[in-house]
Protein backbone atom coordinates (compact mmCIF):
# COMPACT_ATOMS: atom_id res chain seq x y z
CA UNK A 1 0.00 0.00 0.00
CA UNK A 2 1.57 2.99 -1.04
CA UNK A 3 0.53 6.95 -0.02
CA UNK A 4 0.71 9.73 -2.84
CA UNK A 5 -0.95 12.23 -1.12
CA UNK A 6 -3.11 12.32 2.04
CA UNK A 7 15.20 -32.30 0.18
CA UNK A 8 17.10 -33.90 -0.54
CA UNK A 9 15.17 -37.47 -1.18
CA UNK A 10 13.80 -38.77 1.91
CA UNK A 11 15.17 -42.34 1.49
CA UNK A 12 17.84 -41.54 3.58
CA UNK A 13 20.37 -44.32 4.54
CA UNK A 14 21.47 -45.28 7.99
CA UNK A 15 24.75 -45.62 7.12
CA UNK A 16 27.47 -42.75 6.37
CA UNK A 17 27.33 -41.54 3.25
CA UNK A 18 28.47 -38.38 0.68
CA UNK A 19 26.39 -36.87 -1.11
CA UNK A 20 28.33 -34.40 -3.97
CA UNK A 21 25.94 -31.47 -4.40
CA UNK A 22 28.27 -29.03 -6.41
CA UNK A 23 26.13 -28.90 -9.09
CA UNK A 24 23.29 -27.61 -6.90
CA UNK A 25 22.75 -24.06 -6.25
CA UNK A 26 23.38 -22.73 -2.78
CA UNK A 27 20.15 -21.46 -2.61
CA UNK A 28 18.61 -25.36 -3.09
CA UNK A 29 21.39 -26.62 -1.15
CA UNK A 30 20.59 -24.63 1.89
CA UNK A 31 16.90 -24.93 1.77
CA UNK A 32 17.79 -28.71 1.85
CA UNK A 33 19.75 -28.27 4.65
CA UNK A 34 17.03 -26.29 6.67
CA UNK A 35 14.28 -29.68 6.51
CA UNK A 36 17.03 -31.54 9.06
CA UNK A 37 16.89 -28.73 11.55
CA UNK A 38 13.48 -28.00 13.36
CA UNK A 39 15.56 -25.27 16.19
CA UNK A 40 13.50 -21.90 16.09
CA UNK A 41 15.85 -19.17 14.83
CA UNK A 42 17.14 -22.06 11.98
CA UNK A 43 15.60 -20.33 8.58
CA UNK A 44 16.92 -16.70 10.10
CA UNK A 45 20.63 -18.31 9.90
CA UNK A 46 19.82 -20.33 7.04
CA UNK A 47 18.63 -16.54 5.27
CA UNK A 48 22.14 -15.54 6.63
CA UNK A 49 23.93 -18.04 4.83
CA UNK A 50 21.86 -17.63 1.96
CA UNK A 51 22.57 -14.09 2.08
CA UNK A 52 26.81 -14.71 2.61
CA UNK A 53 27.31 -17.07 -0.19
CA UNK A 54 28.18 -15.74 -3.54
CA UNK A 55 29.95 -19.15 -4.34
CA UNK A 56 30.31 -22.87 -3.60
CA UNK A 57 31.63 -25.33 -5.47
CA UNK A 58 31.50 -28.63 -3.66
CA UNK A 59 29.07 -29.10 -0.80
CA UNK A 60 29.71 -32.21 0.95
CA UNK A 61 26.68 -33.78 3.63
CA UNK A 62 27.96 -36.69 5.30
CA UNK A 63 25.56 -38.24 7.06
CA UNK A 64 25.73 -41.12 9.64
CA UNK A 65 23.87 -42.05 12.50
CA UNK A 66 21.06 -39.04 11.38
CA UNK A 67 23.12 -36.59 12.17
CA UNK A 68 23.92 -34.55 9.43
CA UNK A 69 27.43 -32.58 9.28
CA UNK A 70 27.78 -30.30 6.61
CA UNK A 71 31.35 -29.11 5.01
CA UNK A 72 31.75 -26.47 2.66
CA UNK A 73 34.81 -25.97 0.27
CA UNK A 74 35.41 -23.27 -1.70
CA UNK A 75 33.44 -20.59 0.65
CA UNK A 76 32.99 -17.37 -1.48
CA UNK A 77 31.40 -14.79 0.51
CA UNK A 78 29.80 -11.43 0.08
CA UNK A 79 30.53 -8.35 2.65
CA UNK A 80 27.44 -8.15 4.63
CA UNK A 81 26.31 -7.34 8.24
CA UNK A 82 25.33 -10.69 10.38
CA UNK A 83 21.70 -10.43 11.18
CA UNK A 84 20.39 -8.90 14.39
CA UNK A 85 19.33 -10.16 17.38
CA UNK A 86 16.59 -8.55 19.36
CA UNK A 87 15.87 -8.18 22.98
CA UNK A 88 12.43 -7.56 22.38
CA UNK A 89 10.16 -6.25 24.78
CA UNK A 90 6.47 -5.30 24.35
CA UNK A 91 5.71 -1.85 24.21
CA UNK A 92 2.35 -1.49 22.49
CA UNK A 93 -0.15 -3.84 21.36
CA UNK A 94 -3.85 -4.15 20.74
CA UNK A 95 -5.84 -7.90 21.24
CA UNK A 96 -9.08 -6.31 20.07
CA UNK A 97 -10.65 -8.20 22.76
CA UNK A 98 -14.28 -6.72 23.02
CA UNK A 99 -17.92 -7.22 22.51
CA UNK A 100 -19.37 -7.61 19.32
CA UNK A 101 -20.34 -4.70 16.71
CA UNK A 102 -17.68 -2.36 19.01
CA UNK A 103 -15.51 -0.22 17.21
CA UNK A 104 -11.82 -0.40 17.21
CA UNK A 105 -10.20 1.55 20.46
CA UNK A 106 -10.42 5.25 19.86
CA UNK A 107 -7.64 5.75 22.17
CA UNK A 108 -5.32 3.27 19.73
CA UNK A 109 -7.15 3.79 15.84
CA UNK A 110 -7.98 6.40 14.30
CA UNK A 111 -10.17 6.26 11.12
CA UNK A 112 -8.94 7.61 7.67
CA UNK A 113 -11.95 8.57 5.44
CA UNK A 114 -12.30 8.86 2.18
CA UNK A 115 -10.93 7.24 -0.89
CA UNK A 116 -8.62 6.88 -3.71
CA UNK A 117 -5.89 7.86 -1.79
CA UNK A 118 -3.49 8.26 -4.46
CA UNK A 119 -3.64 4.41 -5.95
CA UNK A 120 -6.89 5.14 -7.87
CA UNK A 121 -9.05 2.65 -4.82
CA UNK A 122 -12.71 2.10 -5.63
CA UNK A 123 -13.74 1.89 -2.03
CA UNK A 124 -15.11 4.89 0.37
CA UNK A 125 -13.47 4.70 3.50
CA UNK A 126 -15.97 4.80 6.82
CA UNK A 127 -15.83 4.75 10.15
CA UNK A 128 -18.79 2.61 10.34
CA UNK A 129 -19.00 -0.45 12.75
CA UNK A 130 -20.11 -2.15 9.50
CA UNK A 131 -17.01 -1.89 7.55
CA UNK A 132 -14.60 -1.78 10.88
CA UNK A 133 -15.41 -3.50 14.42
CA UNK A 134 -14.79 -6.68 16.94
CA UNK A 135 -16.19 -9.36 15.89
CA UNK A 136 -16.25 -10.67 19.86
CA UNK A 137 -13.93 -13.71 19.27
CA UNK A 138 -10.88 -11.25 19.76
CA UNK A 139 -10.19 -10.20 16.28
CA UNK A 140 -11.14 -7.26 14.86
CA UNK A 141 -12.92 -7.46 11.14
CA UNK A 142 -12.27 -5.13 8.25
CA UNK A 143 -14.70 -5.72 5.90
CA UNK A 144 -15.47 -4.43 2.21
CA UNK A 145 -18.96 -4.66 1.19
CA UNK A 146 -20.15 -3.57 -2.47
CA UNK A 147 -22.93 -0.77 -1.94
CA UNK A 148 -23.09 2.62 -3.03
CA UNK A 149 -21.52 5.29 -0.73
CA UNK A 150 -20.22 9.13 -0.95
CA UNK A 151 -20.57 8.37 -4.77
CA UNK A 152 -18.13 5.33 -4.34
CA UNK A 153 -19.43 1.64 -5.09
CA UNK A 154 -17.92 -0.37 -2.48
CA UNK A 155 -16.76 0.96 0.93
CA UNK A 156 -14.23 -0.72 3.29
CA UNK A 157 -12.37 0.80 6.21
CA UNK A 158 -9.08 1.76 6.88
CA UNK A 159 -7.71 2.68 10.26
CA UNK A 160 -4.24 4.06 12.26
CA UNK A 161 -2.18 4.97 14.86
CA UNK A 162 -1.06 8.50 13.86
CA UNK A 163 -0.73 11.11 16.59
CA UNK A 164 -1.65 8.19 19.54
CA UNK A 165 1.03 5.33 18.60
CA UNK A 166 4.29 6.63 16.33
CA UNK A 167 7.42 4.79 17.40
CA UNK A 168 10.92 4.57 15.66
CA UNK A 169 12.04 1.21 15.02
CA UNK A 170 11.25 -2.10 17.12
CA UNK A 171 9.73 -4.82 15.95
CA UNK A 172 6.16 -4.95 15.02
CA UNK A 173 3.66 -8.04 13.90
CA UNK A 174 -0.03 -8.49 13.20
CA UNK A 175 -1.62 -11.83 12.92
CA UNK A 176 -3.83 -12.01 9.86
CA UNK A 177 -6.24 -14.25 7.77
CA UNK A 178 -7.15 -12.64 4.34
CA UNK A 179 -9.72 -12.35 2.35
CA UNK A 180 -9.96 -13.80 -1.18
CA UNK A 181 -10.58 -12.12 -4.81
CA UNK A 182 -9.43 -10.50 -7.94
CA UNK A 183 -9.40 -6.69 -7.04
CA UNK A 184 -9.03 -7.05 -3.03
CA UNK A 185 -6.28 -5.30 -1.59
CA UNK A 186 -5.33 -6.03 2.26
CA UNK A 187 -2.25 -4.36 3.73
CA UNK A 188 -0.25 -4.06 7.08
CA UNK A 189 2.28 -1.18 6.87
CA UNK A 190 4.01 1.46 8.22
CA UNK A 191 3.91 5.40 7.08
CA UNK A 192 6.65 7.79 8.23
CA UNK A 193 4.73 10.56 10.85
CA UNK A 194 6.44 12.80 9.19
CA UNK A 195 4.35 12.84 6.08
CA UNK A 196 2.50 16.43 6.47
CA UNK A 197 5.82 18.13 6.71
CA UNK A 198 7.64 16.00 3.86
CA UNK A 199 5.13 14.65 1.51
CA UNK A 200 5.48 11.38 0.57
CA UNK A 201 7.64 9.30 0.01
CA UNK A 202 10.00 11.31 1.51
CA UNK A 203 8.63 10.25 4.95
CA UNK A 204 9.27 6.66 3.69
CA UNK A 205 6.85 3.60 4.39
CA UNK A 206 7.41 0.24 5.28
CA UNK A 207 5.16 -2.43 3.36
CA UNK A 208 5.15 -5.28 6.60
CA UNK A 209 2.74 -6.90 4.12
CA UNK A 210 0.71 -6.45 0.87
CA UNK A 211 -1.51 -8.92 -0.94
CA UNK A 212 -3.18 -9.46 -4.49
CA UNK A 213 -6.79 -11.41 -3.58
CA UNK A 214 -6.39 -13.14 -6.85
CA UNK A 215 -2.89 -14.99 -5.57
CA UNK A 216 -3.44 -16.27 -1.91
CA UNK A 217 -0.88 -18.02 -1.86
CA UNK A 218 1.68 -14.90 -2.16
CA UNK A 219 2.19 -11.79 -0.37
CA UNK A 220 4.87 -8.88 -0.30
CA UNK A 221 7.19 -6.54 1.46
CA UNK A 222 8.16 -3.63 0.56
CA UNK A 223 9.73 -0.25 1.16
CA UNK A 224 9.11 3.27 -0.37
CA UNK A 225 11.56 6.14 -0.15
CA UNK A 226 12.79 9.14 -2.46
CA UNK A 227 14.16 7.26 -5.88
CA UNK A 228 12.33 3.94 -5.31
CA UNK A 229 8.74 4.62 -5.06
CA UNK A 230 4.99 2.92 -6.31
CA UNK A 231 6.49 0.33 -9.16
CA UNK A 232 9.95 1.14 -8.19
CA UNK A 233 10.06 0.20 -4.91
CA UNK A 234 12.41 -2.22 -3.24
CA UNK A 235 10.16 -5.85 -2.53
CA UNK A 236 10.53 -9.14 -2.33
CA UNK A 237 7.38 -12.14 -2.33
CA UNK A 238 6.82 -14.62 0.49
CA UNK A 239 5.18 -17.89 -0.94
CA UNK A 240 3.47 -20.28 1.27
CA UNK A 241 3.84 -24.01 -0.65
CA UNK A 242 0.40 -25.78 -1.30
CA UNK A 243 -1.27 -23.65 1.02
CA UNK A 244 -3.52 -20.21 1.10
CA UNK A 245 -3.09 -17.00 2.94
CA UNK A 246 -7.16 -17.25 3.44
CA UNK A 247 -7.77 -20.34 4.91
CA UNK A 248 -6.09 -19.52 8.00
CA UNK A 249 -4.29 -16.94 10.10
CA UNK A 250 -0.29 -15.79 9.83
CA UNK A 251 2.22 -13.47 11.88
CA UNK A 252 3.49 -10.99 9.69
CA UNK A 253 6.33 -8.75 10.98
CA UNK A 254 9.56 -6.78 10.39
CA UNK A 255 12.14 -5.78 12.73
CA UNK A 256 13.22 -2.41 11.79
CA UNK A 257 17.00 -1.05 13.05
CA UNK A 258 18.96 2.31 12.44
CA UNK A 259 20.41 0.40 9.06
CA UNK A 260 18.60 -2.78 8.45
CA UNK A 261 14.65 -3.85 8.22
CA UNK A 262 13.88 -7.61 8.03
CA UNK A 263 10.85 -8.75 6.64
CA UNK A 264 9.17 -12.02 8.02
CA UNK A 265 6.32 -14.73 7.24
CA UNK A 266 5.73 -16.87 10.63
CA UNK A 267 8.56 -16.25 12.02
CA UNK A 268 10.38 -17.21 8.66
CA UNK A 269 13.16 -14.60 7.60
CA UNK A 270 12.72 -13.88 3.67
CA UNK A 271 13.82 -10.31 3.01
CA UNK A 272 16.60 -7.84 4.81
CA UNK A 273 16.85 -4.31 3.51
CA UNK A 274 19.91 -1.81 4.17
CA UNK A 275 21.03 1.23 3.20
CA UNK A 276 22.95 -0.13 0.71
CA UNK A 277 19.77 -1.80 -1.04
CA UNK A 278 17.90 1.52 -1.82
CA UNK A 279 18.63 3.75 -4.70
CA UNK A 280 17.75 6.58 -2.87
CA UNK A 281 18.17 8.20 0.51
CA UNK A 282 17.67 6.18 3.67
CA UNK A 283 14.49 7.67 5.25
CA UNK A 284 14.16 5.38 8.25
CA UNK A 285 15.20 7.30 10.96
CA UNK A 286 12.06 9.12 12.53
CA UNK A 287 8.78 7.89 13.67
CA UNK A 288 6.52 5.69 12.00
CA UNK A 289 2.84 5.07 12.57
CA UNK A 290 1.08 1.62 11.94
CA UNK A 291 -2.12 1.61 9.09
CA UNK A 292 -4.18 -1.71 8.45
CA UNK A 293 -6.68 -1.17 5.22
CA UNK A 294 -8.28 -3.04 3.22
CA UNK A 295 -8.86 -1.66 -0.27
CA UNK A 296 -10.77 -2.47 -3.24
CA UNK A 297 -9.56 -1.92 -6.78
CA UNK A 298 -6.29 0.33 -7.14
CA UNK A 299 -3.24 0.06 -9.74
CA UNK A 300 -1.95 -2.43 -7.53
CA UNK A 301 -4.44 -5.29 -7.98
CA UNK A 302 -7.15 -4.22 -10.13
CA UNK A 303 -10.53 -4.08 -10.61
CA UNK A 304 -13.17 -6.93 -8.76
CA UNK A 305 -14.42 -9.40 -11.51
CA UNK A 306 -17.44 -11.41 -11.08
CA UNK A 307 -15.36 -14.19 -8.94
CA UNK A 308 -15.09 -11.85 -6.20
CA UNK A 309 -17.70 -12.07 -3.95
CA UNK A 310 -18.73 -9.48 -0.84
CA UNK A 311 -18.63 -9.07 1.77
CA UNK A 312 -14.70 -9.70 1.83
CA UNK A 313 -13.29 -9.32 4.93
CA UNK A 314 -9.62 -9.24 6.87
CA UNK A 315 -9.66 -10.63 10.21
CA UNK A 316 -6.83 -9.26 12.16
CA UNK A 317 -6.26 -11.36 15.72
CA UNK A 318 -3.88 -8.84 17.10
CA UNK A 319 -1.16 -6.25 16.62
CA UNK A 320 1.77 -5.79 18.88
CA UNK A 321 5.27 -3.54 18.70
CA UNK A 322 8.57 -4.03 20.69
CA UNK A 323 11.33 -2.46 21.05
CA UNK A 324 14.90 -4.13 21.59
CA UNK A 325 16.13 -3.41 24.98
CA UNK A 326 20.03 -4.18 23.69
Amino acid sequence: MKWRNSKLSNNISSQASIINLKHFSSSVVLNTIATFFTRPGLVRKVALLKKKMASVSKVYILMGCCLPIILFTSWGCTKSSDIKEGNWQLVWEDEFEGEVGLLPDSAKWNFDIGTDWGNQQLEYDTDRPENASLDGNGNLAIVARKESFAGSPFTSARITTKGKFDFTYGRYEARIKMPWGPGIWPAFWLLGSNIDEVSWPQCGEIDVMEYRGNEPHLIHGSVHGPGYSGGNAVTKSFALEQNRFDTDFHIFAVEWGVDYIYFFVDDHLYQVITPEDVDGEWVYDHTFHIILNLAVGGNYVGFPTSDTNFPQTMLVDWVRVYEDRN
